[in-house]
């Protein structure tokens, strides 16, 4: 690089860049320019990172394995390991072991443990239950064995143990088998490895001082700019992505699915998580005796158990059509209707639900209605890559005497193409509450193949009659979140939508609007 164009980017240094550069070499850590440079620890990084973007350098990050001192290692390091505490208590005399624990004043385990390694070293000798100090041991009292010297050394510091000299490793080895003296851990390591223009820069002088770094006022009513230099300023220079708040993306996919219903003319219908098996099962038609209700699929609620059952009207309608199918010519399921089953609490399996609820309240005058919903159903099932306990339906309900099946597959066509899906088919399908049924699917850009993404339908009378008090044609579609928005995110595994990983939510894309 020509020597004008490295001079401009000195001038361009930023006065933490200017007090670093001077220390930089290849392989130079990142503790080692802290203690060169007398900066704080952010202060250094923050340089680096700026060097870094003008291709200076990299820093490179590496883990280490380091060991320092833990609880009894710093009591040691204060006054000394226990066996040199017995030697002391010992002297030149002859003691019994019991006394000598006594008078050396350490725990049971630490003089089963130092007079385990006394004896191991020579220092010591036991006769009958006498100890005696040995010639190796007065010569063991007399000097800093290596032991000592390495808790020494770790005194305030941690040192990475593939740097221990073939002492300290010795030492270290001995140490670490023993109680609350050493402990380990992994650290992450920052070093500075230089590049060519790195390399070009620190042989310059680096000269800031007298230099301008910010206009100011008072700079320009004084005056004082006059024959100074500017810092200069690289605006081509790379700098670090800034990842701004913003909403969680499921919950940013669930706001615009909003807008979009309320845009198409619908109203948002809304109901607790907690409903009676009436609500949840009955209302809707299914079969008290159905496995759907069975506990391997529904989380039924231990306190309160049981709720109670809505106005009579619906109540005795709902018991007529699964006992005979009431007056509408339908066969029912041909059993007594148990209104003490129908009470049990649970977590709503579906949002369908609130479609329930929203046509029990409805009134001749409201009609046609419009309703949709987006709420959170839980189901008990295995979690895997495309299973989820908890998860979010998007629910949709038309009540119009007019209403018919093309209008169910415009209302899906047209919601689907403003989620980016431009090939949408409604196939025949069966679902338990409607008749016809069919299922959407969208058609896969890179799996190339059709993915079901719902189910929808026209209620059956059994549902529509017991609620509404006629047979009014009623366009229901059931759609999970999740899935329909997971491709656009490139997620394959359901569970990522909820990781509360920092990266992903920083560097995922924002959803369309």
């Amino acid at each position: 690089m020509p020597k004008s164009n490295i001079q401009d980017i000195i001038e361009a240094l930023h006065p933490l860049e200017a007090k670093v550069v001077p220390f930089l070499k290849d392989g130079v850590s990142f503790e080692a320019l802290i203690q060169k440079t007398g900066l704080q620890e952010v202060e250094v990084m923050r340089a680096l990172q700026w060097l870094q973007n003008k291709g200076v350098l990299k820093i490179e990050t590496k883990e280490k394995n380091v060991v320092l001192l833990d609880k009894n290692g710093i009591e040691y390091a204060k006054s000394s390991l226990p066996e040199k505490t017995i030697l002391k208590a010992l002297g030149s005399k002859d003691i019994e072991l019991n006394k000598l624990k006594k008078e050396a004043g350490v725990s049971d385990e630490e003089f089963g443990v130092s007079i385990g390694i006394l004896k191991k070293k020579v220092a010591i000798a036991i006769d009958r239950g006498v100890v005696s100090m040995t010639e190796q041991g007065r010569l063991l009292f007399g000097k800093e064995g290596l032991e000592e010297r390495f808790i020494k050394k770790l005194v305030g510091r941690e040192i990475e143990i593939d740097s221990l000299e073939p002492e300290e490793r010795f030492a270290y080895e001995n140490l670490k088998k023993r109680k609350e003296i050493l402990k380990e851990k992994t650290i992450k390591a920052k070093t500075v490895r230089l590049e060519h223009l790195g390399e070009e820069i620190i042989k310059q002088k680096i000269e800031t001082r007298g230099m301008i770094e910010r206009l100011t006022p008072e700079i320009i009513k004084e005056g004082s700019w006059k024959n100074k230099k500017f810092r200069k300023y690289d605006i081509k220079i790379n700098v670090p992505n800034i990842s701004g708040g913003r909403r969680h993306f499921v919950n940013q996919t669930s706001d615009y699915i909003k807008r979009v219903w309320l845009d198409m003319g619908f109203k948002e219908m809304t109901g607790p998580m907690l409903q009676t098996s009436f609500w949840n099962f009955d209302a809707l038609f299914t079969a008290q005796d159905h496995p759907v209700r069975e506990l391997q699929d529904t989380f039924y609620i231990k306190n309160p158990e049981k709720g109670v059952l809505p106005d009579k009207k619906w109540a005795d309608a709902v018991r007529a059509m699964h006992e005979h199918g009431g007056k509408i010519g339908s066969k029912g399921w041909g059993y007594k209707w148990d209104p003490e089953e129908a009470k049990k609490n649970v977590l709503r399996t579906h949002t369908t639900v609130l479609s329930a609820r929203t046509i029990a309240e409805l009134k001749k005058g409201d009609l046609p209605a419009k309703f949709f919903s987006i709420a959170r159903c839980f189901r008990n099932e295995a979690i895997d890559w495309s299973h989820l306990f908890e998860l979010n339906q998007v629910e949709g309900i038309v009540v119009d005497p007019n209403a018919n099946l093309r209008n169910l597959i415009g209302y899906l066509k047209e919601f689907f193409k403003k989620l980016g899906y431009e090939k949408v088919r409604v196939r025949p399908a069966y679902f338990p509450y409607t008749e016809p049924s069919a299922e959407v699917e969208v058609f896969h850009p890179v799996k190339k193949k059709w993915v079901e993404l719902g189910g929808s339908g026209i209620f059956r009378p059994e549902v529509v009659v017991p609620l509404l008090g006629e047979d009014i044609p009623v366009l229901a579609w059931g759609l999970g979140l999740e899935r329909s928005i997971s491709e656009y995110f490139k997620i394959t595994d359901i569970r990522e939508l909820y990781k509360n990983d920092l990266k992903q939510l920083r560097e995922i894309k924002i959803w369309r609007s």
